[in-house]
């Protein structure tokens, strides 16, 4: 009866060593982001503006309700992301000194523009 004993021991193996293998997936790091979500409907950002805390890198979760590509584009925040109509995005932010942080959407700039405030 060793063979299940040995079998058990493999698959304690195999999850002892998943944290292992999703480091690399989660930058090198298993601390957890809180993703702060964000949306754009009707060319519009909601919310417009984005508070994040200082020195910190920050994890956005852009929504895109629109039929329509829309991409996430700041210069002060070094990003841009194109988001497919109805489909959504990561987009990570660099730890940030205090300010305000501007963005927009790259297609329809007179209305999609928000901006980040890191505090």
């Amino acid at each position: 009866m060793t063979p299940p004993v040995s079998v058990h021991k493999s698959a304690l193996s195999g999850l002892l060593a998943l944290p292992l293998l999703l480091a690399p997936l989660l930058g090198g790091s298993a601390r957890a982001e809180t993703p702060i979500l964000l949306k754009i409907k009707d060319h519009r950002f909601t919310p417009a503006e984005i508070h994040v805390k200082a020195n910190q890198p920050s994890l956005i979760v852009m929504t895109n309700a629109d039929a329509t590509a829309e991409e996430f584009d700041s210069t002060s925040l070094k990003v841009e992301k194109v988001v497919p109509g109805n489909a959504s995005g990561n987009i990570r932010i660099r730890p940030l000194a205090p300010g305000r942080y501007p963005f927009m959407g790259e297609y329809h700039s007179d209305t999609a523009q928000g901006v980040v405030i890191a505090e």
